[in-house]
């Protein structure tokens, strides 16, 4: 169940882009509007209390107080959400200690995970403009019922901005943000233009972004941590009769050139950094989006909506090992084209089906040359992954929700998935076709104790098939290891099942919910004892078993209309099982970590917000921990920061605000980042609305 921010909602979304807005009345006033509204859970516009499934909502109005740097920076301090940081410029969400290619990451309901995504952190996230978010859900769980591959320790959906405009004359409004940071001595802007009437509206925008290096606590510097950004958007919506709506959908964000920390600086157990350069050189995404959405009651469905969507993302990088003269570049990129087709149909109160029909089709690029810098010789070497390879899927799938009486509700679904992978032989003697299919299912229900205590639980089977990057990946990897490729992979799978409480009230919203997940099959990476050019030689391969359990627990107490007191508190423990018989920790296991706030409206025009995230000491390490230099083999330290922000709407078209963040200056990592934190840092924020 999501946390709400504190400026309550005050609307329903009428479609999966309408998003709620803020509100200053009081608490009285708002009733029912403590709602938080959510589409990915159930493919409908749902109350998250009304579900059973357990769902993280962070909202337009807690996303207008943060100033992000990369879209993963909005859900740190996140129910059931931990952030890991490799280098400034990138991070990803692990959610329910599984992370990369293990969580499915979707942008407007299709797919940003593609086929070149790793079964560890990545960077793609990062790609997504921070200024152009309207809402991030996060559903908790396995949901491959819904999604299908990948989804297998959650989904994560961001919802980007849509224009609305009522009237029959044409309207306009542009928005400035600008901010500066002290600990990066970073400058953002962002410019949005929209403007519409009733059956029109149009949204352009244009985002820059330059930090230099990041000051960690105690006055320390961090080189090579340094990049820029910059991104562009734009977005029609048309409407020609209440029945149907069209829209189409731009979005593009470059990093020309962001340096990898972690290889450039010489961490845990090394004397010298693994690499004297190591460039992403660029780092893009494209994405071109097209919708229609056709509303009226029928025999079949109330609500029918096609998509269209192809995503280009490049990822090229300049690379050299340390103490070597040859450079390597590296151009990949993943051009992935999906169509999906959904339908829904309401039959009773509360009870309502949704059913559809998704195919994605993903070809992958990928190249290298190596020069000699004294010599500027050039030799076309075996690239990354095998260039010309694809991965075509379809599906179909269903999900019934059923409101049994006043007290029982019950969600029902199945899904039906195909994957055909070509790899390419390419540049190398690893060609082959694969086919892979499964059947995936999900039962949940929700049971009402008394008025707004609800009993939820969830069971669940889920998959996913190995990508390209677990069959194909081929040469260098970070931390001085070469992977071999592996065509004879198999899906993994996962049986998932929760439980716990859900309470909303006038004066509360939590939530307490435990989890426990089985994986089969997994696949992992794993040293094979060879050593090519001075590189250990890794090979992903289905060697282990992986139980997570876990619990996650959430509150928000409105105690005026003006005070509010929130936290949250997340636990993960995880062990993998080699060889039927040896047990071992997980990899990258989240510590103990949370959030504690607490938000005061001094003003219709000024509040003030202080807030603590803290996390415990992570000790228990996976021999892949051990021999990761990002992680502290003796465990990584706890930590706790104390973070203050204000904002003042000072006249009607202009906002300020001031954040301090880490104010006592604490040097801390987070568990499984390559980077220290920032030290204490000044934001000082603009917006102007004319």
């Amino acid at each position: 169940m999501p946390i709400l921010s504190p400026q309550l909602p005050r609307c329903v979304a009428a479609s999966i882009l309408s998003i709620c807005q803020s509100s200053q009345t009081t608490l009285a006033e708002q009733g029912t509007h403590l709602e938080t509204q959510q589409i990915t859970a159930t493919r409908t516009t749902s109350n998250s209390f009304d579900i059973p499934t357990a769902v993280t909502t962070i909202s337009s109005d807690e996303i207008d107080r943060q100033i992000p740097q990369i879209v993963p920076d909005l859900l740190r301090g996140q129910t059931g959400v931990f952030v890991q940081e490799t280098t400034p410029g990138q991070g990803i969400p692990i959610v329910r200690g599984l992370k990369g290619s293990e969580v499915l990451y979707l942008v407007d309901g299709m797919r940003l995970s593609n086929a070149i995504f790793r079964n560890s952190p990545n960077q793609y996230m990062a790609f997504l403009d921070p200024f152009n978010v309207e809402q991030i859900e996060v559903v908790r769980g396995a949901s491959s019922t819904l999604y299908g591959s990948d989804a297998m320790g959650g989904v994560v959906n961001v919802l980007t901005h849509t224009p609305h405009f009522s009237g029959a004359h044409w309207q306009h409004s542009a928005i400035v943000n600008s901010s500066y940071a002290s600990a990066a001595n970073a400058f953002q802007n962002h410019l949005k233009l929209s403007a519409g009437k009733d059956d029109i509206a149009v949204l352009g925008g244009f985002g820059y972004q330059d930090f230099d290096n990041r000051i960690a606590g105690n006055d320390e510097d961090q080189p090579f941590t340094g990049y820029k950004s910059w991104s562009g958007n734009a977005k029609v919506v048309y409407h020609p009769s209440a029945a149907h709506e069209f829209l189409w959908d731009m979005q593009f964000l470059s990093q020309p050139n962001t340096p990898r920390f972690d290889e450039l600086v010489a961490g845990y157990g090394q004397t010298q950094p693994s690499s004297a350069v190591f460039n992403f050189e660029p780092n893009e995404r494209l994405f071109l989006h097209g919708r229609y959405r056709f509303t009226q009651a029928t025999a079949l469905f109330d609500t029918l909506e096609i998509h269209a969507a192809h995503q280009r993302i490049t990822d090229d990088r300049r690379a050299r090992d340390f103490g070597d003269t040859v450079e390597s570049r590296e151009e990949n990129a993943s051009l992935l084209t999906g169509i999906t087709l959904q339908a829904s149909l309401a039959h009773g109160p509360d009870s309502h089906l949704v059913y559809g029909f998704e195919f994605y089709h993903d070809e992958v690029t990928s190249n290298r040359q190596d020069t000699d810098i004294l010599s500027r010789e050039t030799e076309t070497k075996t690239s990354r992954f095998p260039h010309g390879s694809t991965m075509d899927s379809y599906a179909f799938y269903g999900n019934e929700t059923l409101q049994l009486g006043e007290r029982l509700q019950w969600v029902l679904g199945s899904r039906y998935s195909h994957y055909h992978t070509v790899l390419a032989q390419a540049d190398r003697d690893v060609g082959v076709e694969l086919q892979h299919q499964d059947v995936t299912g999900n039962v949940g229900l929700a049971y009402k104790i008394i008025d707004g205590l609800k009993f939820v639980s969830n069971f669940g089977r889920g998959f996913r098939a190995p990508n390209i990057f677990d069959l194909g990946t081929l040469g260098p990897r970070p931390n001085n290891r070469y992977n071999a490729a592996n065509t004879n992979l198999q899906p993994e799978t996962v049986i998932s099942w929760d439980f716990g409480f859900k309470l909303q009230t006038p004066f509360w919203q939590a939530e307490a919910i435990g989890y426990r997940s089985d994986y089969r099959d997994k696949i992992t990476t794993v040293l094979t004892g060879d050593i090519i050019d001075g590189r250990d030689v890794i090979q992903n391969q289905n060697v282990n078993r992986l139980k997570l359990h876990g619990a996650e627990f959430g509150a928000r107490y409105f105690a005026t209309d003006r005070l509010q007191i929130y936290g949250n508190l997340n636990y993960t423990y995880g062990e993998e099982i080699f060889d039927g018989s040896q047990v071992l920790p997980a990899d990258r296991i989240p510590p103990l970590n949370g959030r504690f706030g607490i938000y005061y409206s001094v003003l219709p025009s000024l509040w003030l917000e202080g807030y603590s995230r803290f996390a415990s000491e992570q000790a228990r390490l996976s021999d892949r921990d051990l021999d990761d230099p990002r992680i502290n083999p003796n465990g990584t330290s706890g930590w706790t920061t104390l973070n203050v922000r204000a904002g003042w709407q000072a006249t009607r078209q202009l906002k300020l605000q001031l954040d301090l963040e880490n104010l006592l200056d604490k040097n801390y990592r987070e568990h499984g980042s390559g980077v220290d934190s920032a030290g204490i840092n000044a934001i000082a924020s603009m917006r102007l609305q004319l």
